[in-house]
């Protein structure tokens, strides 16, 4: 017997970004294990980035609910100005005002008319599971509301979390009240990291019901056109959001400090910042003399993206600084270990994704660290020198987070919610 579940979700494509490939890989892998999807997600013209390769699986059943964002309310405002590649420093201003005036996020309003719209199909019936993904956080308030009116099981599904983890000031009691709430009440609460299945309620006092530990994985491709090489460059990529990342800075200024060290390398350096970023950045490239050795390609086609992670030499990879942030892994470093390439990250000792990066025989460094990062630039630029191209070497166990792995055991835990086998 068939089963379907109701995803409600803000980022689903054409919509583009980290945050739209768990979601997607749901709707694509979770039909192949008996589980229809219908996804209430924001309008095609909610974000700012986009990727129109990103195909909608064939049967799917999507409603979108456009508009009624804070952040939608300024794309709209913005629109016909200029290309995908916006300036996040823009943004502050409404960003701020969210922290304190939009309960619990920017996305309020859209969210109580995704409330609405799912409510409308949840009536309709033929559905058996509520699933909400997170961010933003108001998904999960919708999901309380729907599970206590439909009395239908839930999901609330973390991709990041609550609670210490934000772009924005630090929640208040408001938030902590809601976040114990969402613990308690859900069937089940999903964590993209493990670490954060540890600490799970920590800072709201909340017991979940049940909680498991489901990462973001990667995308196997079934087949994957070859990429041309650039054997005369010795090629650092960067692909995510660039936006609000100190990190950017700190890579900039490990550049400067190698090329001054070694001059020479100037002519064989360059480095692709793939995704939407701040132009201060691009301003401070061209003010360090770099303009010539970083570029900033914007956002990418999901596709190209991964061609350029294969292309790279050594790829980059960092997050957002901050304590609570520890628990977060960054989904792209699960497609950085499916690239196989040499790994070097800013991120802090202990962290969980820079375990991962050591066990796959990458690099760490401290984070805003510019004189650690030029130092390991340096050892990889002359060992290419020396040696050329590293050699392709994949994490052993990485075939446990494929994506259709990993909807496999979601579906598990959907029939177990249901009354199938768990």
């Amino acid at each position: 017997m068939r089963r379907r579940v109701l995803l409600l979700a803000y980022f689903y494509p054409p919509l583009a970004g980290g945050g739209v490939h768990r979601v997607l890989s749901f709707t694509r892998y979770l039909p192949a294990q008996g589980w229809d999807c219908t996804v209430v997600c924001a309008g095609e013209e909610d974000y700012w980035v986009r990727d129109d390769s990103l195909a909608v699986p064939d049967g799917t059943e999507v409603l979108r609910v456009s508009g009624g964002s804070a952040l939608s309310a300024l794309l709209k405002a913005k629109r016909g100005g200029g290309s995908g590649r916006r300036s996040g420093k823009s943004f502050a201003p409404l960003r701020g005002l969210g922290d304190w005036f939009l309960l619990p996020d920017s996305y309020a309003g859209w969210a109580k008319r995704a409330e609405a719209v799912a409510a409308e199909r949840l009536a309709r019936g033929g559905i058996d599971v509520l699933l909400t993904s997170s961010p933003p956080d108001s998904s999960h308030l919708c999901g309380l509301a729907l599970a206590e009116r439909f009395r239908v099981p839930w999901v609330a599904d973390f991709r990041d979390p609550w609670i210490g983890l934000h772009f924005r000031t630090p929640p208040t009691p408001w938030h902590r009240a809601r976040q114990r709430r969402v613990l308690e009440r859900a069937d089940l609460t999903l964590t993209a990291s493990r670490t954060h299945l540890d600490t799970l309620g920590h800072s709201s006092g909340a017991r979940a019901r049940r909680a498991a530990h489901l990462p973001n994985g990667y995308e196997p491709f079934a087949t994957q056109a070859p990429v041309t090489l650039d054997p005369a460059h010795f090629r650092l990529a960067f692909t995510g959001t660039l936006s609000l990342m100190e990190d950017a800075g700190t890579l900039l200024e490990a550049v400067r400090l190698l090329l001054e060290r070694l001059p020479a390398a100037r002519a064989a350096l360059r480095v692709d910042l793939a995704g939407p970023y701040d132009t201060d950045y691009e301003a401070r490239a061209a003010t360090l003399g770099l303009a010539e050795v970083v570029e900033f390609h914007g956002p990418l086609a999901h596709s190209a993206s991964r061609a350029l992670q294969r292309r790279a030499d050594a790829l980059l990879l960092w997050k957002p600084w901050g304590a609570g942030y520890a628990t977060m892994v960054p989904g792209k470093l699960y497609e950085y270990l499916d690239s196989a390439r040499p790994i070097l990250a800013l991120l802090p000792a202990g962290d969980e994704a820079a375990a991962l990066v050591t066990e796959a025989g990458g690099v760490r460094t401290e984070p805003g660290d510019a004189a650690g990062l030029a130092r390991a630039l340096e050892t990889m630029y002359t060992t290419w020198q020396q040696q050329g191209r590293a050699q392709d070497a994949r994490l052993a166990r990485l075939d446990e987070h494929a994506r259709p792995r990993l909807a496999g055991e979601l579906a598990r835990m959907l029939d177990s919610l249901t009354g199938g086998n768990p």
